[in-house]
C-alpha cells in the first residue's frame, strides 16, 4: 500500500498524521546523552580564545547597516 500524498489529504487528515508522527517521536524519545564535562570545557575555552573585540570606536554593527543601507 502507497502512502497518500499530502496534496491528497485534509486538513483533518494532515492533522492526524501529524498527531501520530509527534506521538511516535515523543514515546521514542531517549534521555540525553551525558555531556563530557571535559569536551565542555574544551570547547569553551577554544570560544573564548577565538573571540575578536573590535577596537575601541570601531563602529557598532547597527552603525554599519545603516551605513550599508544608506549607499
Amino acid at each position: 500500500m502507497s502512502s497518500p500524498k499530502v496534496a491528497d489529504m485534509t486538513v483533518a487528515d494532515l492533522k492526524a498524521l501529524i498527531r501520530q508522527v509527534v506521538r511516535e517521536e515523543l514515546q521514542g524519545e531517549q534521555s540525553p546523552p551525558a555531556i563530557d564535562v571535559d569536551k565542555l570545557r574544551e570547547v569553551m575555552a577554544s570560544i573564548d580564545r577565538h573571540r575578536w573585540t573590535p577596537p575601541p570606536g570601531a563602529p557598532s554593527v547597527v552603525e554599519l547597516l545603516r551605513e550599508d543601507r544608506d549607499r
